[in-house]
């Protein structure tokens, strides 16, 4: 499931729509009613009949997850899909009587479900909505799914021994909402956050860097990178997707989000026919012919769907490769444990395909699926050079949840790594050449350094160094 991901509001949405041709009267195979763990993300699916119910759960809660979707019909790789109306938002497809996989629509990988004897008892039972049991659910949904609290140097534990005795009957929602948001700042995780209402918000973010959640600073570089360019940029996706031919035989594409294309109540086919709407027009015949390198800026970028920066990668490539792995915590009492991994490719895209040298521009404004885009051309042949600063470094999907006074939250629970093993969690991913990126002095003084550098590089008149 794959959402804006830097926008917790958003990521609340976890499930992304596609539409499957199938009859609303198809019969679900009848081995699918039941109750069903997934491997990992703290998950219980109940399928009876043509519903399917959600909820998640700790070795402590159990919280219905929205309402409950209707049977739609059959997908075409035998699934049976379930949403809403004719909106699909998920399938599941059997693997014999006990085991089965489950899709979240927009999502790159499915996972693994399980069957259970029956519904976990707590979950028939009404939670209680006070301070005390919303703040044992986080923590212990915390501790059950964060992937890794050693590596950002947290003791959770020690964490609930501090925490927990500031917390009573009478704490009241701003109290509550200080602690919990002072329990999860540590992390330093953009993918952590938790929202109380639109005026209350929280999102973690790596120490000294930014995030690009709007306020004054995306005009000033939209202001700046125009200035820059002195040449017209033409537009897509409700201004997300840009390019412009550059002086040279240079090409520059600009992408500052990865969904919200197509409007706010567009289905994921939607947003796909409107990313290859843009791809198609960058990446005609003439173009993939005579262009002598492209810039990719990513600098600024909201995060998104994977599955749509995978789209954008499969134009630069005639030949499949492994864009990343990915798994995520498995083992409620186990830190180590973690789900099998998955392998995600990159296809080669239909249509005209760019193969020519490639600068990638990031920074620490580059997060989420901004930077699994970032991980997946690292595989590409050959590798684009990288000018800018390291990523913001959250890859992992958000893993939403609600507590039971209704706040809603979210986590880390997922290790993305490059087909080589490496992981660039909580680092970000480096560049091969380290310049400013979007400074006071930059964006005053009309400069732009990661530019100029990746233009140099592409021309052939400037060298490349490897920072440390």
């Amino acid at each position: 499931m794959k959402i804006t991901r830097t926008a917790l509001p958003v990521a609340v949405a976890l499930l992304a729509a596609a539409t499957f041709a199938a009859p609303a009267h198809a019969v679900s195979p009848p081995s699918l009613d039941g109750v069903w763990r997934t491997d990992g993300y703290g998950t219980v699916l109940s399928i009876e009949g043509t519903r399917l119910r959600m909820y998640e759960i700790t070795e402590i809660s159990c919280l219905p997850s929205g309402e409950p979707f209707t049977r739609i019909g059959r997908g075409r790789d035998g699934a049976v899909t379930y949403g809403v109306g004719s909106t699909v938002m998920i399938s599941v497809r059997p693997e014999g009587r006990d085991r089965a996989r489950v899709d979240y629509m927009g999502d790159v990988a499915d996972k693994g479900l399980r069957r259970l004897p029956a519904l976990p008892a707590r979950c028939s039972r009404p939670m209680p909505k006070d301070p005390v049991t919303s703040f044992d659910v986080f923590w212990q949904t915390y501790e059950e799914n964060y992937l890794d609290f050693a590596a950002k140097g947290v003791d959770w534990r020690a964490t609930r021994d501090r925490y927990r005795p500031k917390v009573n009957s009478r704490t009241d929602d701003e109290r509550l909402f200080r602690i919990l948001t002072q329990m999860i700042e540590p992390l330093g995780d953009a993918h952590t956050g938790i929202q109380r209402d639109e005026r209350h918000r929280f999102i973690g973010r790596r120490p000294g860097t930014r995030l690009p959640l709007g306020g004054d600073l995306k005009p000033r570089i939209d202001r700046a990178l125009a200035a820059y360019l002195r040449v017209p940029a033409r537009t897509w996706g409700a201004g997300q997707l840009a390019y412009a031919d550059l002086p040279g035989g240079l090409g520059y594409l600009r992408v500052t989000g990865f969904g919200d294309y197509a409007g706010a109540d567009a289905t994921l086919d939607e947003e796909r026919a409107e990313l290859d709407r843009a791809l198609d027009a960058v990446f005609t015949s003439s173009r993939v012919r005579d262009l002598r390198g492209l810039v990719i800026d990513v600098r600024y970028n909201t995060g998104g769907y994977d599955d749509l920066g995978l789209r954008i990668a499969s134009r630069l490539t005639r030949a499949p490769y492994v864009a990343y792995t990915k798994r995520a915590r498995n083992d409620p009492r186990d830190p180590a444990g973690r789900t099998p991994r998955q392998t995600v490719t990159v296809q080669p895209g239909r249509g005209p395909v760019y193969e020519g040298p490639v600068a990638v521009l990031t920074g620490d404004m580059t997060v989420s699926a901004g930077e699994t885009f970032t991980m997946a051309l690292m595989g590409r042949t050959p590798e684009p050079r990288r000018f800018g600063g390291a990523t913001q470094g959250a890859f992992s999907d958000i893993l939403g949840r609600t507590l039971p006074n209704g706040w809603r939250f979210g986590l880390s629970n997922e290790d993305y790594r490059t087909r080589s093993g490496r992981t660039f969690e909580g680092t970000g991913i480096p560049p091969h050449t380290r310049t400013p990126v979007f400074t006071d002095a930059e964006l005053d003084g009309g400069r732009d350094s990661a530019m100029d550098a990746a233009r140099a590089w592409l021309s052939g008149t400037g060298p490349v160094t490897v920072s440390p």
